[in-house]
């Protein structure tokens, strides 16, 4: 503690943080909960009898509990799948199949849901397109749960090949092959050895899963039509009325303790696994053959059906960007619709870039934020061990515990009249409290990040320094902030791209006259008719995918060593970690 005291850099640090997580953590959550249980300055329960006499919230409830767990079985079993075909079972064509499944980690969120809807809607393309074909077919064909659950879970699987992948390319070689000697066939050892030995990461990529069908918003209001509802929109709908904000206060309180409840029991349930490696000296995997013929056709086909499947809605986006709405609505699209007008206008159309210029903005100042100021939170709590820094780190991780419904409401709630944490400013209805939000939603991802890369830092760097003569701040500024650097841009490039189309929070808490591309987008979508606003939308999604592409580059790929961000060579010293 002492330490701590003696250096400004520290307690500025720790006070700062002290303030940020009170007014924009701590405060929101407390509010909610008055909001809820204290009516007129005495507790009351009447929020709470108000949401059980609504019909619609049993339903509601019971869809998102029901939604979470059919997509912790769908995405599992299909993001399993991809990774083996991709990874482990010898296929042809396995890195062009795996570029097709990873078009879901540059074309996800509001812009994969809009598409699906735009593409496959009641006056999609291709709905037009088989109608003009079957005149009598049902063209709401592509709505309510089925379709919600299809969605998310091709959405949901880029966590099996970011993840799930590589661990899949650790399994021991020596151990299959053993088990082959021994008669095993190809599914026993995938069952057997394979599946038990990556279980740890399928428990883990499961909890998100389900924690993300729980609090889904944009799936279930774009696509779940009338029949289909589920907690977040009835939040979101009751909270755009005044008179009904207590009763979408009491249901984000249940989902946030549902979600605390659940991640729990999930957490137990990974503990008790047991995960093993048989092989003490283990050898690296080898492609392996499926035993049957008539297997690996089976296989072939189903892997390159769902190559269309997930390539399909991003190629047609990217073709419908060049068009314009009369030929879409006509399902017809030949060479005299190509055109440019699209770009032309979203890169010199001042209203038409708006959003687009409106996302970067927010975007750009949450992961500067987000990051630039970690930075010294995540350094402070390294460091130095206290009660005061313990209690800090709890509070700063409640953001990846609580829904970001929640967050959004705690933070509409709070801020609709002054406080005196943030100088009586009211921040409601202001462009400020959106990238507030997006700074807390980011916070818990990045901090554990920055802690992890200063881990790797080894103390007798500074030791070194200080021998130097260096003070603490200059060995701090000169050693040892330059070798987290790199992490660091790494994850402000991935918070930057993660923001562009956010929606849940911005559902919540936009500014009319400054809406994110999340809020464009999704308002294109779910008009009746294609409009110049629907093209509009394919281009802000093409642009987002070419963004997406490069920071996915620069982060998993060869693109920062390429461009001499990282591997340096100084003086025949390898400074790359």
């Amino acid at each position: 503690m002492r330490s701590m005291l003696r250096s400004p850099l520290a307690v500025v640090t720790l006070v700062v943080t002290t303030w940020f997580a009170v007014t924009f953590l701590v405060l929101p959550n407390l509010q909610l909960l008055q909001t809820v249980f204290v009516r007129d300055g005495e507790w009351s329960l009447r929020a709470v009898d108000r949401l059980f006499a609504s019909p619609r919230v049993p339903g509601a409830l019971l869809n998102s509990f029901l939604l979470a767990a059919v997509l912790a079985v769908t995405v599992n079993v299909l993001g399993v799948f991809i990774v083996l075909v991709t990874s482990y079972f010898q296929v042809a064509g396995s890195r062009i199949l795996w570029l097709g499944y990873a078009t879901t980690l540059v074309y996800g969120g509001i812009v994969q849901v809009a598409g699906y809807r735009v593409i496959y809607g009641e006056d999609g393309f291709v709905t037009s397109l088989l109608a003009s074909v079957y005149p009598d077919m049902d063209r709401q064909w592509f709505t309510g749960m089925a379709a919600v659950v299809f969605v998310m879970t091709i959405a949901g699987t880029g966590n099996h090949l970011l993840f799930l992948g590589r661990v899949v390319n650790r399994v021991d070689q020596n151990t299959i092959e053993a088990a082959r000697m021994m008669g095993a066939s190809s599914f026993t050892v995938v069952r057997r050895i394979v599946l038990p030995t990556v279980a740890p990461m399928v428990y883990a990529i499961t909890v998100l899963t389900f924690l993300a069908g729980l609090g889904a918003l944009a799936a279930p209001q774009v696509l779940g039509g009338q029949d289909f509802e589920t907690i977040t929109p009835l939040i979101l709908s009751l909270a755009g009325n005044p008179g009904s904000r207590d009763i979408a206060a009491v249901l984000s309180i249940v989902l946030g303790a549902s979600t605390i409840v659940l991640l729990a029991v999930l957490m137990r349930i990974e503990r008790g696994g047991v995960y093993f490696s048989i092989s003490k000296v283990p050898a690296a995997l080898q492609r392996q053959r499926l035993d049957s013929r008539l297997g690996t056709i089976a296989m072939h086909a189903a892997a390159y059906l769902l190559f269309v499947v997930y390539t399909l809605p991003p190629a047609l986006i990217v073709l419908f960007s060049f068009t314009n709405a009369s030929a879409i609505n006509q399902a017809r699209i030949g060479l005299d619709d190509l055109t440019l007008d699209n770009y032309r206008r979203v890169l010199t159309d001042a209203s038409a870039a708006w959003p687009f210029v409106v996302s970067v903005g927010y975007a750009t100042t949450a992961a500067v934020v987000c990051v630039g100021g970690l930075l010294f939170v995540a350094r402070v709590l390294q460091r130095h061990r206290t009660t005061l820094t313990t209690v800090l780190e709890y509070v700063l991780h409640l953001p990846w515990i609580l829904p970001s419904t929640m967050i959004a409401l705690g933070l509409l709630v709070t801020f609709d009249r002054g406080q005196p944490f943030v100088a009586d400013i009211v921040l409601a209805g202001t462009p400020a409290l959106l990238g507030i939000a997006y700074v807390i939603v980011k916070v818990p991802f990045t901090l554990r990040l920055l802690k992890a890369a200063y881990a790797g830092v080894q103390d007798n760097v500074e030791e070194a320094a200080a021998i130097l003569g260096a003070s603490g701040l200059t060995a701090f500024r000169r050693v040892v902030l330059p070798l987290v650097v790199p992490i660091a841009a790494a994850v402000a490039g991935l918070t930057f791209t993660s923001l562009l189309d956010e929606y849940d929070a911005a559902a919540f808490l936009h500014h009319p006259l400054y809406p994110p591309l999340g809020i464009v987008i999704r308002n294109a979508a779910v008009q009746d008719t294609m409009t110049d606003t629907t093209a509009l939308m394919f281009v802000y999604t093409v642009l987002l995918m070419i963004v997406r592409s490069i920071a996915l580059w620069l982060v998993y790929g060869s693109g920062a060593r390429r461009l001499g961000l990282v591997g340096r060579r100084r003086r025949g010293v390898d400074v790359e970690r």
